[in-house]
């Protein structure tokens, strides 16, 4: 879809992986917008002064340089993930990625004042993820065909009444659940829950241990897609190696590219190798797919589908890219800042959201 491609090169920074994978690394980021509020009312001197009522003169200037800091917001929102209902249709595995202008000190506060309004709710919760960055997941998938509204209100966070609230809204488009099962060589994809195309693909193939981990291997779990590209090149730098002359280099132009990890992994069409497909596992960790298979599956795929990979021994890192679906949701939940049954879901949104929607929109 033409609203994925644009949004493809918004790209999630999270906590390191500890070994990288599959077939290229890196990325852009898109410059995120800040808000901000509006300083105090200075309180002017008099313009003339009688002797010695120079010190009482300086108390209101004083004042009034107290009153415009405190004025000014203290916590404000540098980026929101994913992009609003105008530029992008999400899927039902996507998760909300709020990251704030600094460091958060009051993380129950700041949560609270965090709210989301689905058409079709389902039970979520907050996680924080590092010092100024918190992600929403549900518990199960979101509903499809559906908008979700998501509402920062800043202003109610203790201190900080001087700052904008922020909202934005979701467009949750089809259910596009794929498995790719590695051992059969094959991917299912499933669209509303009806599956909707097999295609043959060939994993990672393994063999290339590296601190104790097999970096050829395409990694078990649930994936989400974060991105896409037409046409993505794919090198061996993220092996260190980029000599032409080592055997273990390659530079390749990979058509129909749909990235789902932070550390390279991506379903895409085959550079060759067809005979492999649907028969053995032969890549450097992506998902290999038939020219016409990747070409489709790339046109249906939204920021947020779910690909699931099974089969194999290595296992994906729920901080790889958007892989919070690897953590049980009694294990997400514990990475919340309020209480333990603190409400997170809430009623259906109505139709004209707060001032301020879309005001970090990319």
């Amino acid at each position: 879809m033409n609203t994925l491609r644009r949004a493809a090169h918004v790209t999630l920074t999270v906590a390191a992986i500890a070994v990288a994978t599959a077939c290229s690394a890196g990325g852009t980021t898109t410059p995120a917008a800040s808000v901000t509020g509006a300083a105090g009312t200075a309180t002017q001197a008099p313009a003339t002064q009688a002797p010695g009522a120079k010190a009482a003169a300086l108390a209101p200037r004083a004042a009034s340089k107290t009153a415009r800091k405190a004025g000014k917001p203290k916590l404000g929102i540098a980026d929101i993930t994913p992009m609003g209902e105008k530029v992008e249709r999400v899927g039902v595995g996507f998760p909300i990625i709020v990251t704030f202008d600094r460091a958060v000190r009051d993380r129950a506060a700041a949560e609270a004042a965090l709210q989301v309004q689905a058409e079709k709710p389902v039970e979520g919760a907050w996680r924080w993820v590092s010092d100024r960055k918190v992600v929403y997941r549900t518990k199960t998938y979101w509903k499809p065909h559906q908008k979700v509204l998501f509402t920062a209100r800043l202003s109610q966070i203790p201190g900080n009444e001087a700052a904008k609230d922020v909202s934005r809204r979701f467009a949750v488009g089809t259910a596009n659940i794929s498995v790719v099962d590695t051992k059969k060589h094959v991917m299912k994809v499933r669209r509303d829950g009806k599956l909707t195309k097999t295609i043959p693909i060939s994993a990672g193939r393994g063999g290339l241990p590296r601190n104790g981990v097999d970096v050829y291997l395409t990694t078990t779990g649930v994936h989400l897609a974060m991105g896409k590209k037409r046409v993505e090149t794919m090198t061996s730098s993220w092996l260190g190696v980029t000599d032409p002359k080592d055997p273990l280099y390659y530079k390749l132009e990979i058509p129909w590219a749909v990235r789902i990890s932070d550390s390279g992994e991506y379903v895409h069409q085959s550079a060759g190798d067809y005979q492999f497909l649907g028969k053995s596992n032969q890549s450097h960790g992506c998902v290999r797919a038939t020219p016409a298979g990747a070409k489709w599956f790339y046109g249906i795929s939204q920021r947020g589908d779910v690909i699931e990979v099974t089969g194999t021994k290595r296992k994906l890192d729920w901080r790889n890219g958007w892989s919070y679906w690897q953590l049980s949701w009694n294990q997400w939940k514990r990475g919340s800042a309020l209480p333990a049954g603190s409400a997170s879901a809430s009623p259906t949104p109505s139709a004209s959201p707060s001032a301020g929607e879309d005001a970090l929109q990319g």
